[in-house]
């Protein structure tokens, strides 16, 4: 084999790394997912209707609320974590770099849960407009639990380890899922099946596209 295209011993030992991961991680996802899928679908289907939420209005007031509720118990949670460890640590000094492993591990949820907000909220407030009928706020109440619900998983495994967060993707791809949907309807009460599609095909397109870069610098490194 060709020197210049031989693979260091260090690149042979990050690509077992990364495959053992991938083991561990995939595994994870796939347990969750089924069990996402029918969490969100009873949450659908078993409840009677509810009345008073026939309106947009009223439908957006419901999505404020689980809104509340979802920033409450998978954010503040996340900050008051970090607060009770810093206070009986020397981490009450941030600048002194004296986190814990554990702290590290909050401060990480709660980043990425603060960039999870900003796909979630949107998409839920869409998606309580754009769904109408008899149990259409019961779409919103599914999304908003099963969201907190995953942010429960991605942080408790992520203590337990972190090809463990994988539990909690499944909730990412909800809200996804949902923003997706909120986008087609919006372009498609804007320009048609055209205005609805287009903007989720540049999206698929631009997703295509940073995957295939990840993976050609990967294999680089």
């Amino acid at each position: 084999m060709n020197e210049d295209h031989a693979m260091s011993p260090d690149a042979v030992s990050d690509a077992a790394v990364i495959r053992r991961y991938r083991r561990a991680l995939i595994p994870m996802i796939a347990a969750a997912l089924p069990l996402t899928l029918a969490g969100w679908l009873a949450l659908y289907w078993l409840p009677p209707p509810l009345a008073g939420t026939e309106n947009p209005g009223s439908r957006l007031l419901y999505a404020l609320g689980w809104s509340c509720v979802a920033i409450l118990l998978a954010f503040v949670t996340g900050i008051e974590a970090v607060a009770h460890r810093r206070l009986f640590s020397r981490a009450i000094d941030p600048l002194a770099g004296a986190e814990s492993a554990a702290t590290k591990v909050d401060l990480r949820y709660l980043q990425h849960t603060l960039e999870q907000l900003v796909v979630f909220l949107p998409g839920l407030f869409g998606l309580a407009y754009y769904c109408n009928g008899p149990r259409s706020v019961h779409a919103v109440t599914a999304t908003a639990i099963l969201w907190v619900i995953g942010r429960c998983a991605f942080w408790i495994g992520y203590h337990r380890g972190s090809d463990w967060r994988g539990l909690g993707a499944p909730g990412m791809l909800l809200s996804m899922l949902v923003l997706l949907y909120v986008v087609f309807r919006f372009g498609y009460d804007w320009a048609g099946l055209i205005g609805g599609l287009a903007p989720i095909a540049l999206f698929l397109v631009i997703e295509a596209r940073l995957f295939h870069l990840a993976r050609r610098d990967g294999a680089k490194h």
